[in-house]
């Protein structure tokens, strides 16, 4: 089965106003070319709207995050799914390993925010992924199976249907590594068991993006394997000519 892929730009805790504009101005031109693929950009919560009304030629707008909340309320300085719904927001980053590392985020919690991103019209870019110490323990694929788990487990397994799952090696973000084709596919694959296991059919159906330090000189080779389907790209989504040639070698891929 053909999977459509997916580059989605994670932005993190950068940009300005004038700097998203020219940074939104290349990757419309080249939209065109990219009509084969999904391509989302991520900014932080308080771009989301400004960089929304630039997005145009298919580019998709997402989030980095949102609330654990079912609905509006006092809880000071969180975002409901509904909320970035209204900003035209259609994908959300869920569980990403800088959300668990740095902020607390439990297998539990990211199951919670996976729900409520779909309960309020979202696509979840689900994150899983182990760490140095994990994968050098031989652990990976038992982390992988929890993480991925604890969501089936909340909200079942149809729900994938409606999901994006990235596998991002916690050791290769932002290091410079990049873990080796053998390395991708080996995890990719599994997960993809994972689901098979629950259901064939959504197994088939589910992108899995490849997320650890993706870049021009290394995208073609990591997308021309049978489970990666395309990139949540971190440093080089900020970088036009960058982002543009990960598009590209999705497109061709």
């Amino acid at each position: 089965m053909s999977r459509r892929a997916m580059v989605a730009g994670n932005w993190k805790m950068n940009g300005s106003l004038a700097g998203n504009a020219s940074l939104l101005e290349g990757l419309v031109a080249a939209m065109p070319g990219h009509d084969r693929i999904d391509v989302v950009v991520c900014p932080p919560a308080c771009y989301l709207e400004s960089v929304g009304a630039l997005c145009d030629g298919g580019l998709l707008l997402g989030a980095q995050n949102l609330a654990d909340q079912g609905k509006p309320g006092a809880f000071t300085g969180e975002l409901f799914g509904g909320m970035l719904k209204d900003v035209g927001c259609s994908h959300v980053i869920v569980g990403h390993s800088e959300r668990r590392a740095l902020y607390g985020e439990t297998d539990e919690v990211v199951a919670a925010k996976f729900r409520l991103a779909q309960d309020n019209g979202l696509i979840p870019v689900l994150c899983l992924g182990e760490s140095l110490d994990e994968r050098e323990g031989g652990q990976t694929e038992t982390i992988l199976a929890r993480q991925l788990n604890a969501v089936i487990d909340h909200v079942g397994i149809a729900a994938f249907e409606t999901a994006v799952i990235a596998y991002e090696p916690v050791w290769a973000i932002g290091t410079g590594k990049t873990a080796s084709p053998e390395q991708a596919q080996s995890a990719h694959a599994f997960l993809r068991a994972q689901l098979a296991g629950r259901d064939a059919r959504i197994a088939a159906l589910v992108r899995i993006l490849y997320g650890g330090s993706v870049k021009p000189d290394n995208a073609n080779e990591l997308f021309g394997l049978e489970d990666v389907d395309g990139g949540l790209i971190g440093g080089a989504s900020l970088k036009a000519a960058d982002f543009n040639a990960i598009c590209a070698a999705a497109q061709s891929a």
